[in-house]
């Protein structure tokens, strides 16, 4: 079984579909650690619900971002981590989480990449008025959501949506489609 850490910056819902689904199926992951940058999150609270451990490390306590991700690298290898998977995570991930982790990296993002990067990319589609906009997993890079796309789902945009009805059925989406290529990343035999 795999061991992976999620990296979630607010309310962790993604972080609550990957344990819902670990704990419905046989996975073959662990929930072995969760990363928050910011202290109070919910997501921390999730985890505590769980028994999955947490690290929390504001990166203003931090003299640099190296010697912020140094921190988390430290724990990430006292955990036995082997994949990280990024759900709400609201920060590049830098040099030495990338380096130690390269090709390991994962995040979930609220648009049909390249379309919509970044923050807010609901509110970005919503603003386009386009007629699809969908969900991207993809690998981490040194660029912000312009890793290698692993799995895309589309979401359709009806003509009377809000902003709130296309944010959950993005949600939606985002809750069973990210566990799902995180238990096949984790099954293959593949280093990840």
């Amino acid at each position: 079984m795999k061991k992976i850490a999620v990296f979630a910056s607010g309310s962790g819902s993604n972080f609550q579909a990957l344990v819902d689904a670990a704990q419905a199926n046989q996975l073959s992951y662990e929930i072995a650690l969760l990363v928050c940058d910011k202290p109070g999150a919910y997501a921390i609270e999730r985890a505590d619900k769980v028994d999955v451990p947490s690290l929390v490390v504001s990166p203003k306590d931090f003299a640099s971002k190296v010697d912020y991700e140094k921190e988390i690298l430290q724990k990430l290898n006292d955990s036995g981590v082997e994949l990280i998977v990024l759900a709400g995570y609201m920060r590049l991930i830098g040099e030495t989480l990338l380096s130690a982790y390269e090709g390991r990296i994962v995040n979930i993002h609220p648009s049909l990449l390249p379309s919509f990067p970044g923050k807010d990319a609901i509110g970005q589609a919503f603003q386009a008025k386009v007629k699809v906009t969908g969900v991207t997993v993809h690998y981490v890079d040194e660029g912000m959501d312009t890793g290698p796309i692993i799995a895309q789902e589309a979401v359709r945009m009806d003509e009377d949506e809000t902003r709130e009805s296309l944010e959950a059925k993005i949600h939606q989406v985002e809750h069973l489609l990210y566990p799902n290529v995180i238990q096949k990343l984790c099954s293959t035999n593949r280093n990840v």
